[in-house]
Protein backbone atom coordinates (compact mmCIF):
# COMPACT_ATOMS: atom_id res chain seq x y z
CA UNK A 1 0.00 0.00 0.00
CA UNK A 2 1.25 3.35 -1.08
CA UNK A 3 1.04 6.31 1.23
CA UNK A 4 0.64 9.67 0.37
CA UNK A 5 1.16 12.67 2.58
CA UNK A 6 -2.05 15.06 3.50
CA UNK A 7 -3.64 16.13 0.42
CA UNK A 8 -3.94 20.04 -1.19
CA UNK A 9 -8.09 19.48 -0.81
CA UNK A 10 -7.39 17.82 3.31
CA UNK A 11 -4.93 21.09 4.07
CA UNK A 12 -7.13 23.66 2.58
CA UNK A 13 -10.37 21.67 4.45
CA UNK A 14 -8.36 21.80 7.35
CA UNK A 15 -7.96 25.09 7.35
CA UNK A 16 -11.13 26.51 6.29
CA UNK A 17 -12.75 24.96 9.73
CA UNK A 18 -10.03 26.76 11.42
CA UNK A 19 -10.78 30.00 9.80
CA UNK A 20 -14.75 29.18 10.60
CA UNK A 21 -13.54 29.63 14.33
CA UNK A 22 -11.04 32.64 13.64
CA UNK A 23 -12.09 34.53 10.71
CA UNK A 24 -9.99 37.57 11.38
CA UNK A 25 -6.87 35.35 11.28
CA UNK A 26 -7.41 34.86 6.67
CA UNK A 27 -4.67 37.47 5.81
CA UNK A 28 -2.09 36.33 8.24
CA UNK A 29 -2.10 32.82 6.20
CA UNK A 30 -1.02 33.90 2.62
CA UNK A 31 1.93 31.93 2.24
CA UNK A 32 -0.22 28.75 3.12
CA UNK A 33 -2.92 29.85 0.55
CA UNK A 34 -0.09 30.41 -1.83
CA UNK A 35 1.58 27.07 -0.99
CA UNK A 36 -1.60 25.30 -1.66
CA UNK A 37 -1.87 27.27 -5.28
CA UNK A 38 1.30 26.13 -6.04
CA UNK A 39 2.55 23.23 -8.14
CA UNK A 40 4.47 21.59 -5.26
CA UNK A 41 3.48 19.48 -2.55
CA UNK A 42 2.88 21.70 0.45
CA UNK A 43 4.08 19.50 2.97
CA UNK A 44 7.32 19.03 1.06
CA UNK A 45 10.20 20.15 3.40
CA UNK A 46 11.86 21.21 -0.43
CA UNK A 47 9.27 23.65 -1.00
CA UNK A 48 9.48 27.22 -0.83
CA UNK A 49 9.20 29.99 -0.16
CA UNK A 50 7.42 28.38 2.84
CA UNK A 51 5.60 24.91 3.41
CA UNK A 52 3.63 23.23 6.23
CA UNK A 53 4.82 21.65 9.31
CA UNK A 54 2.40 20.17 12.54
CA UNK A 55 3.06 20.64 15.64
CA UNK A 56 1.50 18.76 19.13
CA UNK A 57 0.07 21.33 21.83
CA UNK A 58 0.32 18.37 24.58
CA UNK A 59 -1.50 19.69 27.75
CA UNK A 60 -1.16 17.54 31.22
CA UNK A 61 -3.41 17.23 33.96
CA UNK A 62 -2.15 20.07 35.34
CA UNK A 63 -2.85 22.14 32.31
CA UNK A 64 0.71 22.79 30.93
CA UNK A 65 2.23 22.36 28.06
CA UNK A 66 5.11 20.75 27.12
CA UNK A 67 7.94 22.29 25.36
CA UNK A 68 11.10 21.02 23.93
CA UNK A 69 14.11 22.12 23.60
CA UNK A 70 15.15 21.43 19.99
CA UNK A 71 18.24 21.49 18.85
CA UNK A 72 18.32 22.82 15.16
CA UNK A 73 16.53 26.26 16.43
CA UNK A 74 18.09 26.18 19.86
CA UNK A 75 14.25 27.61 21.13
CA UNK A 76 11.93 26.16 23.82
CA UNK A 77 8.77 24.69 21.38
CA UNK A 78 6.25 22.18 20.99
CA UNK A 79 7.12 18.97 19.61
CA UNK A 80 6.45 19.10 15.85
CA UNK A 81 7.95 18.80 12.64
CA UNK A 82 7.79 17.92 9.11
CA UNK A 83 5.66 15.70 7.34
CA UNK A 84 6.28 12.63 6.17
CA UNK A 85 4.75 10.26 3.56
CA UNK A 86 2.96 8.08 6.03
CA UNK A 87 1.37 10.95 7.19
CA UNK A 88 -1.95 10.78 6.44
CA UNK A 89 -3.60 13.81 7.67
CA UNK A 90 -2.21 16.90 9.21
CA UNK A 91 -3.42 15.90 12.77
CA UNK A 92 -1.19 12.03 11.82
CA UNK A 93 1.88 14.45 11.47
CA UNK A 94 1.70 16.22 15.05
CA UNK A 95 1.15 12.56 16.46
CA UNK A 96 4.19 10.93 14.98
CA UNK A 97 6.43 14.00 16.07
CA UNK A 98 5.60 14.24 19.60
CA UNK A 99 6.31 9.91 19.80
CA UNK A 100 9.05 10.44 17.84
CA UNK A 101 10.77 13.71 19.87
CA UNK A 102 8.91 13.05 23.17
CA UNK A 103 8.27 8.97 23.63
CA UNK A 104 4.77 9.70 24.15
CA UNK A 105 2.62 7.37 21.85
CA UNK A 106 -0.70 8.57 19.92
CA UNK A 107 -2.28 6.24 22.82
CA UNK A 108 -1.35 8.15 25.33
CA UNK A 109 -2.99 11.03 24.47
CA UNK A 110 -6.51 12.53 23.38
CA UNK A 111 -7.61 15.43 20.81
CA UNK A 112 -8.22 18.33 23.07
CA UNK A 113 -12.32 18.35 23.27
CA UNK A 114 -13.63 20.08 20.07
CA UNK A 115 -10.70 19.91 18.23
CA UNK A 116 -10.60 16.61 17.21
CA UNK A 117 -10.32 17.77 13.33
CA UNK A 118 -9.31 21.63 13.63
CA UNK A 119 -5.79 22.31 14.89
CA UNK A 120 -6.02 24.83 17.60
CA UNK A 121 -3.90 27.43 15.59
CA UNK A 122 -1.87 28.11 12.41
CA UNK A 123 0.92 29.96 12.38
CA UNK A 124 3.83 31.58 9.86
CA UNK A 125 7.07 31.98 11.19
CA UNK A 126 10.44 32.27 9.56
CA UNK A 127 13.15 29.64 9.16
CA UNK A 128 16.82 30.65 9.06
CA UNK A 129 18.69 29.05 6.38
CA UNK A 130 20.47 25.89 7.12
CA UNK A 131 23.42 25.22 4.71
CA UNK A 132 23.75 21.80 5.96
CA UNK A 133 20.71 20.92 4.52
CA UNK A 134 21.38 22.73 1.62
CA UNK A 135 17.68 24.87 3.02
CA UNK A 136 17.54 28.73 2.16
CA UNK A 137 15.84 30.73 4.64
CA UNK A 138 12.11 30.11 4.02
CA UNK A 139 8.63 29.76 6.43
CA UNK A 140 6.74 26.94 8.21
CA UNK A 141 3.43 26.86 8.17
CA UNK A 142 2.52 25.11 10.96
CA UNK A 143 -0.30 23.69 11.87
CA UNK A 144 -0.65 23.01 15.95
CA UNK A 145 -2.94 20.61 17.32
CA UNK A 146 -3.67 20.29 20.40
CA UNK A 147 -4.28 17.09 22.78
CA UNK A 148 -4.22 16.21 26.24
CA UNK A 149 -2.05 13.61 28.10
CA UNK A 150 -4.74 10.77 29.05
CA UNK A 151 -2.71 8.91 31.08
CA UNK A 152 1.30 10.17 32.57
CA UNK A 153 3.46 8.96 30.77
CA UNK A 154 7.41 9.43 30.65
CA UNK A 155 8.77 12.15 28.57
CA UNK A 156 11.66 10.30 26.35
CA UNK A 157 13.53 12.15 24.59
CA UNK A 158 14.54 11.62 21.21
CA UNK A 159 18.60 12.38 21.75
CA UNK A 160 18.94 13.27 17.81
CA UNK A 161 17.05 16.79 17.78
CA UNK A 162 16.18 17.39 20.92
CA UNK A 163 17.67 17.83 24.18
CA UNK A 164 15.13 18.42 26.67
CA UNK A 165 11.81 19.72 27.71
CA UNK A 166 9.87 21.85 30.23
CA UNK A 167 5.98 21.52 31.53
CA UNK A 168 5.29 25.48 31.19
CA UNK A 169 1.45 27.08 32.51
CA UNK A 170 -0.85 28.37 29.51
CA UNK A 171 0.52 31.28 30.65
CA UNK A 172 4.33 30.95 29.61
CA UNK A 173 3.44 29.07 26.24
CA UNK A 174 6.34 29.90 24.07
CA UNK A 175 3.39 31.23 21.15
CA UNK A 176 1.88 33.68 22.00
CA UNK A 177 -0.96 32.86 19.42
CA UNK A 178 -1.37 29.58 21.46
CA UNK A 179 -1.14 31.44 24.77
CA UNK A 180 -4.01 33.51 23.61
CA UNK A 181 -5.73 30.95 22.31
CA UNK A 182 -5.44 28.25 26.09
CA UNK A 183 -5.97 31.21 27.92
CA UNK A 184 -9.92 30.86 26.33
CA UNK A 185 -9.96 27.62 27.42
CA UNK A 186 -9.83 28.25 30.91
Amino acid sequence: MTSLPPSTDHIRAVTEAHLARHPNERDSLTLLFAALAGTDASTSRKTFPAHVTCSAILINGERHVLHIAHKASGKLLAPGGHNEPTDQHLRDAALRELHEEAGIPPSAVVPLAGYENVPLDIDEHTIDANPSKNEPAHHHVDFRWAFQLGAEHAVTLQGEEVEGYQWRPFANAASLTVRAKLAQLV
